[in-house]
């Protein structure tokens, strides 16, 4: 950190760096909690303002929507207003959503509620690693980046078993209420840490991108959030799914074409920086996947409750908590390439285990493999994220970011269509006929149970198809760390040489 000792803003004015970093880490990890800190609490809000599965889930589905529509507007943001009013506004929007859902007495106020909470949420994640990205020197950023990991990847790891903690001792209305103190005294923070440490290009507004962003992207992120309650033949579900893909290629025509794009996609052209992307979303796509099935394995099969469920997996949250800022260390020395390697190798071989689990599979043992998947997340999410923005100039950081997380949010999107999918057609496949349930009821409990094991065994084996696929691509990663910084001061050296 002591190359934050002379960190200046814009102005060149000195600023309080380790304050704001602190504000920073303190403020992401409060929003981004909120995408799965309502998890295990939908029971209870059922029953509470008496709806459906399929009504409350719009709690997490809006909320990603949301968040993901507004992730590729930051990168315009970002570049258009300053950074100290940018992180207030996102601040303070999601403390007003919080206030909202805190006081809800009705399901609509409480949706209203997390819709505003999802503007901040989108801002404040791609905002960090901008920072982040910006104020460290290239050879730093892996530790830096491994820093922002735990409040990136942990928060939401973490997200379920407080969920269930606090509904179990206070009520659904306190996973509000605990967060409300923490935003303020964020906000509060931020008015005497935070500073304009990203430079403004005042780029144009381009309407009609931004509006293609918002359709393109929430259709398609919508489509996939549907799957697993409607199914792939449901009309809402590919109609979403099409529209999507087409409106996304004709925003993707038109950032092409225009000089100043809303979102810069030329980002794709670097080989590092698309090839880093892919594989920090597959691993992206195993730890949000997992976080989904193996819940509900816990519960279905071993009859856990919501929080014990949640327990199970702690350990493998806080193993990536320590983990994420040594392996951040460890890229600034070696590289990505082997920490890659290695990551998704342990991330595919623990995940094998998985695929052969029964009724009577030891609680320990899955929170063992847990422990050593997230372990090769560690390992690959942040050092990818850090090896592809290295190969970026700087001003192409933020628009880097923005592809980078809309990217991987999609992928997140996609894979957990698919293992919902795949958990619930093999399940219905295997599933005994109806009357076998008159003639011998024991049997089809029997026969239920297999054809429901049979389920989750095939969606762990998409699991650790992806992920090996994951280590087969890692190994055409560059070896160094490189920057495109460190590389025009290393040509800059050998012309002066000659």
């Amino acid at each position: 950190m002591d190359s934050l000792k002379n960190a200046k803003d814009v102005n060149g004015k000195p600023i309080h760096a380790m304050m704001m970093i602190i504000t920073l880490l303190v403020g992401t990890f409060t929003t981004v909690l909120n995408q799965t800190i309502l998890s295990t609490a939908y029971p209870t809000l059922m029953n509470t303002f008496n709806i459906s599965t399929s009504t409350v889930q719009w709690l997490t589905t809006g909320f990603m929507l949301v968040n993901g529509i507004m992730i590729p507007v930051t990168a315009f943001l970002v570049n258009k207003v300053p950074t100290k009013i940018l992180y207030l506004f996102a601040m303070s929007t999601f403390l007003i959503g919080t206030i909202v859902a805190y006081v809800a007495g009705n399901f609509g106020v409480l949706l209203t509620g997390r819709l505003i909470q999802a503007v901040g949420v989108g801002v404040t994640m791609p905002l960090l690693q901008n920072i982040m990205l910006t104020i460290f020197p290239p050879d730093k950023r892996g530790a830096a980046m491994g820093v922002a990991g735990i409040a990136i990847g942990v928060a939401p790891a973490i997200g379920p078993t407080l969920s269930g903690w606090v509904i179990d001792q206070f009520g659904w209305r306190m996973l509000f209420g605990m967060i409300i103190p923490v935003a303020a005294l964020v906000l509060i923070s931020s008015f005497f840490f935070m500073a304009n440490v990203l430079p403004d290009r005042n780029p144009k507004l381009d309407v009609l991108s931004l509006i293609e962003s918002t359709i393109g992207f929430g259709a398609l992120l919508y489509g996939f959030s549907e799957v697993g309650d409607k199914g792939w033949g449901s009309p809402i579900v590919y109609g979403s799914i099409i529209l999507g893909v087409l409106v996304i290629a004709l925003f993707t025509h038109r950032q092409l074409n225009l000089d100043q794009p809303f979102l810069e996609l030329r980002v794709f052209k670097t080989k590092i920086f698309t090839l880093s992307s892919i594989l920090g979303s597959i691993a992206n796509m195993a730890m949000v996947g997992a976080e989904m099935v193996i819940p509900m394995y816990l519960q279905i099969i071993h009859g856990k409750t919501a929080l014990e469920s949640g327990l199970t997996l702690l350990p493998g949250a806080i193993m990536m908590a320590l983990m994420s800022p040594v392996t951040g260390n460890i890229f600034d020395r070696i590289g990505a390439k082997r920490l890659a390697q290695l990551g998704l190798f342990l991330l595919a071989i623990a995940t094998v285990p998985y695929a052969f689990v029964t009724a009577n599979t030891p609680s320990i043992y899955i929170t063992m493999l847990y422990m050593v998947r997230m372990f090769g997340i560690s390992m690959t999410m942040m050092p990818l994220t850090t090896n592809g923005m290295n190969a970026l100039p700087q001003n192409m950081i933020a628009h880097g970011t923005a592809v980078n997380n809309t990217v991987r949010q999609i992928a997140s999107s996609i894979a957990t269509a698919i293992m919902i999918s795949v958990l619930s057609d093999v399940t219905n496949a295997s599933k005994p006929a109806k009357a076998l349930l008159t003639s011998d009821p024991l049997a089809y409990k029997h026969a239920f149970f297999n054809a429901t094991l049979n389920g989750y065994h095939a969606a762990f084996w998409f699991a650790i198809g992806f992920s090996t696929l994951g280590w087969l691509l890692a190994f055409f990663l560059n070896q160094k760390t490189g920057s495109v910084e460190v590389d025009l001061k290393a040509d800059a050296k050998k012309e002066a040489a000659k």
